[in-house]
C-alpha cells in the first residue's frame, strides 16, 4: 500500500518547469521595475502656455494600468477654474513654490502648501488649484489613481480667486 500514494518522478515536467522558470525570469526582465530617470520623462504631453507637463509613469511609457505620474511646472499666479475629478483621488507633491488650494461646495475653505508637502485631493471634492506666488513657478509631482483624465468642470460656482494670467491646466485638468 505505501508504494501507492508514491508519485513517479517525471523528467520531462522538470523540463517543462525549468523553461517555465526562464520564461518567467525572462518576463520579469521587461516587465519588472523600471526606474524612469527625471531627465528623461515624456514632454510629448497636451502643454500649455506657462506650464511645462511630463509624463513619468503612465500607460505608454511603462503600462501602468492604475496610476498616473508625472511633473508639473505651473507659472506664478497661474489659477483653474472650479472642477473636480469624479471618482478619481490625486496627489500632488510640492517640490518647489507655493500651491494654495481652495475648495468646497463655495471654495470656503483654503490651505497652502510648500516645498515637502503633500495635498490629497479626494474624489468628487469641487477645489481651485493656484500658484499663490506672483513671483515664482510651482513645481509639483502629481499622481493620479487612475489614467483615465476625469475632469467635471463647475460653472455654477464663482471662484474666490477669478481664474487669471494662465490656467494650471494639466491633462487630466483639459477644459472643453
Amino acid at each position: 500500500m505505501h508504494g501507492d500514494h508514491d508519485h513517479p518522478h517525471d523528467h520531462s515536467h522538470d523540463h517543462s518547469h525549468d523553461d517555465h522558470h526562464e520564461a518567467q525570469a525572462e518576463r520579469w526582465k521587461h516587465d519588472g521595475v523600471r526606474v524612469i530617470p527625471g531627465d528623461k520623462l515624456d514632454a510629448n504631453t497636451a502643454q500649455t502656455p506657462g506650464m511645462f507637463r511630463q509624463a513619468a509613469i503612465n500607460q505608454a511609457r511603462v503600462g501602468a494600468q492604475k496610476i498616473w505620474a508625472g511633473t508639473v511646472a505651473i507659472a506664478p499666479d497661474a489659477k483653474t477654474g472650479v472642477h473636480h475629478h469624479g471618482a478619481l483621488e490625486s496627489v500632488i507633491y510640492v517640490v518647489s513654490g507655493r500651491a494654495r488650494m481652495r475648495w468646497g461646495d463655495r471654495l470656503e475653505y483654503v490651505a497652502e502648501a510648500g516645498p515637502g508637502d503633500f495635498i490629497f485631493v479626494p474624489p468628487y471634492v469641487p477645489h481651485q488649484e493656484i500658484n499663490a506666488d506672483p513671483d515664482q513657478p510651482l513645481n509639483c509631482v502629481l499622481v493620479r489613481s487612475d489614467n483615465e483624465a476625469v475632469v467635471v468642470n463647475i460653472t455654477e460656482v464663482e471662484p474666490v480667486e477669478r481664474p487669471e494670467t494662465v490656467h494650471w491646466v494639466d491633462p487630466i485638468h483639459k477644459h472643453p
